[in-house]
C-alpha cells in the first residue's frame, strides 16, 4: 500500500533523529491529520492499496501493521472514504 494524502491532512512526519536514511529500511515523509478518536488525541495517515493487494484481500487475504521497535502502541486499522476520517 502507498501513502496517500488526504485532503484533511495538517502535518507531515519526517524520520525520526538518528534514522539511517542510507540503511535497509528508509523513512519517507508521511502526511498525516491530527484527529481525536475516543476522545483520545490520535494520528491518521491515509493508505490506498494497489489493484494486486486489492485482488489479495478480496480472495480473503489480510491487512498486516509493522511498527518499528520491540513493543506496539496502541493502533487501529479502518476503511474509509476520501470525505470521512
Amino acid at each position: 500500500m502507498r501513502p496517500t494524502q488526504h485532503p484533511s491532512n495538517n502535518r507531515v512526519l519526517g524520520a525520526p533523529p538518528g534514522w539511517n536514511q542510507g540503511g535497509e529500511l528508509p523513512c519517507s515523509a508521511l502526511a498525516i491529520t491530527d484527529a481525536t478518536q475516543g476522545g483520545m488525541p490520535c494520528v491518521v495517515s491515509f493508505w490506498r492499496p494497489d489493484a494486486a493487494e486489492l485482488a489479495l484481500l478480496n480472495a480473503g487475504g489480510l491487512v498486516a501493521l509493522s511498527i518499528v521497535g520491540g513493543t506496539m502502541p496502541p493502533a487501529s486499522v479502518f476503511a474509509t472514504n476520501e470525505e470521512t476520517l
